[in-house]
């Protein structure tokens, strides 16, 4: 086969596989080789016609690749100098001659070698004449684009490709001068003819300008936010210097405090919505005098807001079976109550996702409604807090007051989850039915907000003013009556209803479970009373008549 310039070349010759680096036919360019089997390719190159075929590696941490490692198409090349450096690595200067496909690659103990064939460097165009113009304008009018956002083309490059004639000349100029990535290169080096190069270093061309801007933005973008920190802190520092003139912050206290309510904000895990209005109270604090009337208030709404459990989450026990044996040795009978308990947690154990499942006890007084719902806390495995409703008939009990009226104070409900200290507690509402309203508002219009799965995950207390996330919560209600209960909160729970105690129920209630406590509140051990079954029926029959075991 011959080369352009007349020169044989063999169809087998040395090979180098090339690792992030690509060479076109008609560039010169120097390159280091430091493993030892292409280290002796070059240097049996050398020693022979000096030419070699330089074939990319697809993954270039492979150092022992094989034919199905390499890409098919490299370059033939002829070596014109190899020099070893001091560290071990062979400089070499190689000059592109003609593209070739890999037909065979040979791997021997010291070398590699390739059986390739030659191919056109260009083949030729199929386009007319408006076409390939079209094309070569396009080029050019991307390159434009692609200068005003590299970083300092030299006017002497800049002038060359612009002054390019013909598509071969136009693409050697932007291909050998331009950094490009090494899967572009080996794109380019693919494409049959010089406008089909041309076309391909378009999309290219547009995608590096693209990325290029977007970097030159992002660096804008933190450079100013460097900028803005920077100023931040040196105005910082001025009023911290003008209020030890003033003989205030001599310790430096309030800066400290500016800081830590800082750190405590980027420790948690929050929206930008409340991570923005947490760090503009902040911001607001940090401009106010320690002891101003205002800044108190902030530094209250802060240590509030920060001290719900926006981030903390307790696991959940999903064993129905161990569920089941701590309800039946806290409770004894309720076998229905325990049954619609067990299905309810069975399928949050079978879909974790599923939110918004309110359960509402229903029963007579001291028929173990908060006991229950203690017990299911406990079988799940999470917090356990009591909200106690009986009586409220202020909507701000329940939503909070606005932060703007004194002694200003979160809602129930946001308390109720900064005691739980979790995500995910047991919230006990208790006495549902007992709820009231007048001139103030309606607190169980309020409580539709907070049950309603379609609302809660973003609900919004008065004082709090960001959204917190409620849906983790199992809430369970308890009510005497539901007369009381208005449709639309009864609408969004599940009734399950807790009748009165037999006589045989609460002679077993009473001996494996109230005796044993009236022992241990009265400081007595079990070898110094005894008390019969007749005595303990004596009392069920003749004292406590109630529905319960209250009494």
């Amino acid at each position: 086969m011959k080369d352009k310039t007349d020169v044989k070349i063999n169809n087998i010759m040395p090979c180098v596989p090339t690792r992030d680096l690509v060479v076109f036919p008609g560039m010169s360019m120097h390159f280091d080789v430091g493993r030892p089997r292409t280290i002796k390719s070059m240097k049996n190159a050398m020693d022979g016609d000096r030419f070699v075929f330089l074939c990319a590696q697809k993954d270039v941490y492979l150092e022992m690749p094989e034919k199905k490692d390499m890409f098919k198409v490299g370059t033939v090349a002829k070596v014109r100098q190899i020099v070893k450096a001091p560290d071990g690595i062979y400089r070499c200067y190689v000059e592109g001659l003609r593209k070739a496909r890999l037909a065979e690659f040979y791997q021997y103990d010291d070398c590699y070698e390739a059986d390739v064939r030659l191919v056109p460097n260009y083949s030729k165009d199929r386009l007319d004449e408006d076409e390939q113009l079209a094309v070569f304008r396009s080029v050019l009018d991307e390159f434009e684009e692609y200068v005003k956002v590299v970083p300092k083309m030299p006017e002497e490059l800049y002038a060359q490709i612009l002054g390019s004639k013909t598509p071969v000349q136009l693409f050697e100029s932007l291909a050998f001068n331009i950094p490009l990535a090494f899967t572009d290169r080996q794109s380019l080096l693919e494409a049959p003819s010089a406008l089909d190069k041309l076309i391909l270093m378009i999309t290219i061309l547009s995608r590096e300008t693209n990325v290029l801007s977007l970097e030159r933005r992002i660096h804008s973008q933190v450079h100013s936010q460097i900028e803005e920190s920077q100023r931040e802190y040196y105005i910082r520092e001025q009023i911290k210097a003008l209020q030890n003139e003033l003989g205030e912050n001599e310790d430096g206290s309030d800066v400290n405090e500016i800081d830590e309510y800082t750190h405590r904000i980027d420790s948690l895990i929050l929206s930008e919505e409340v991570r923005d209005k947490l760090m503009g109270e902040v911001r607001k604090l940090s401009k106010m005098g320690m002891m101003s009337q205002e800044g108190v208030v902030l530094r209250n709404y802060l240590d509030t807001v920060l001290a719900l459990p926006w981030n903390a989450v307790t696991k959940d026990r999903t064993d129905v079976k161990k569920a089941k044996q701590i309800l039946d040795k806290d409770h004894y009978g309720m076998a229905k109550v325990k049954d619609r308990i067990l299905e309810n947690l069975a399928v949050r154990a079978l879909t974790p996702d599923v939110k918004g499942q309110i359960l509402c006890l229903v029963g007579p007084p001291g028929v173990g409604k908060t006991s229950v719902a203690k017990s299911v806390a406990r079988a799940l495995n999470r917090n356990f807090v009591r909200v106690s409703l009986g009586g409220v008939k202020d909507e701000s009990d329940i939503r909070g007051h606005r932060k703007t009226y004194v002694g200003a104070m979160p809602g129930r409900i946001m308390n109720a989850m900064k005691l739980a200290g979790s995500k995910n507690p047991v919230v006990l509402l208790d006495e549902i039915d007992k709820m009231s309203n007048d001139f103030r508002g309606d607190p169980s219009s309020a409580m539709l907000e907070v049950l309603d799965s379609e609302q809660n995950n973003a609900f919004r207390d008065h004082y709090i003013e960001v959204p917190f996330d409620l849906s983790d919560v199992l809430f369970i209600t308890t009510a005497n009556t539901l007369d009381t209960v208005q449709a639309p909160l009864l609408d969004r729970m599940e009734v399950i209803e807790l009748s009165s105690y037999t006589r045989e129920e609460k002679f077993h209630i009473a001996k494996e479970h109230l005796i044993k406590k009236q022992e241990g509140k009265n400081g007595l051990k079990a070898s110094q009373i005894r008390i019969c079954n007749d005595a303990i029926y004596k009392l069920i029959d003749s004292y406590t008549r109630e529905a319960g075991v209250r009494n």
